[in-house]
């Protein structure tokens, strides 16, 4: 009996000392990772903090730099993309090249449309020319008409649509050798109002008329989203022609060179 109570004594002893070392270790451990979490708040190496922020500084222009150069390799979308052009305050509903390549026409919803004079394309910025829109519509579309001068415009109203003939005024001279510096801004020539049955113009497009019995000047087509389309006279803003299918939907239209026959789709 008494060598049976021995064994469960030594037993419970020795089981107290081995719980004992299991949880001494197991706290010394807890210890040594709270010190070393602590220890770079609490023991902080003096030569870091006294280097002056200029080294920082320095690291940080190369980072800098690179991603200055990551931000313009994003901005090449395709690789003939040459140059971008900025300054319109909303979506651009319509664009065109005038014949001589040089000048380009924008169509914003904000209301304005721009000329941008594009003698050298990859230019970092370009002159242009502001038109501003009668106030209650905004441009769909434009198209040049004789010239790099003139300019038709489709706008959109609460009345239906409309267009507008821009050209620039030839500068006044005064004396033989004393010329106006600065061109006046275009006005309007000729303005038709209400035309498609005040329904949307989809595109505008023109085209010399120098086939057959032409004189040379710029014929504008107007493409509404409705079943017909006009021919204008761009120079005085007559009505042409009038096509009108009464089944199918136009989409768009374009003149086919150098017959100038008109593609409807």
């Amino acid at each position: 009996m008494d060598s049976v109570l021995a064994i469960a004594a030594l037993s419970f002893v020795l089981g107290a000392l081995i719980a004992f070392i299991f949880f001494r270790s197991y706290l010394l451990k807890k210890r040594s990772e709270v010190r070393t979490i602590a220890k770079p708040e609490l023991h902080s190496d003096p030569k870091k903090q006294s280097k002056p922020p200029q080294s920082i500084s320095k690291k940080s222009h190369p980072k800098s730099h690179s991603h200055a150069s990551d931000k313009d390799s994003n901005k090449c979308h395709h690789p003939l993309d040459l140059n971008t052009l900025k300054g319109h305050a909303d979506s651009v509903t319509g664009l065109c090249f005038s014949p001589d390549g040089h000048n380009l026409a924008t169509a914003c919803a904000d209301g304005v449309v721009r000329i941008y004079k594009m003698e050298d394309a990859s230019s970092k910025s370009f002159k242009f020319l502001r038109i501003n829109l009668p106030v209650g519509g905004h441009p769909l579309a434009v198209a040049f008409s004789d010239d790099a001068s003139s300019i038709v415009v489709a706008s959109q109203a609460m009345s239906g649509c409309s267009l507008y003939m821009y050209q620039e005024e030839k500068p006044k001279t005064y004396n033989d050798s004393k010329q106006q510096t600065k061109l006046p801004l275009p006005q309007i020539k000729w303005e038709h109002h209400k035309i498609h049955d005040k329904q949307a113009i989809l595109t505008l497009t023109g085209a010399t008329a120098s086939y057959g019995t032409g004189d040379g000047s710029t014929v504008i087509a107007s493409c509404s989203e409705g079943t017909d389309i006009t021919l204008w006279h761009g120079r005085s803003g007559k009505i042409l022609e009038h096509f009108d299918t009464n089944q199918l939907k136009n989409s768009m239209a374009i003149f086919l060179l150098p017959q100038q026959r008109l593609q409807r789709m």
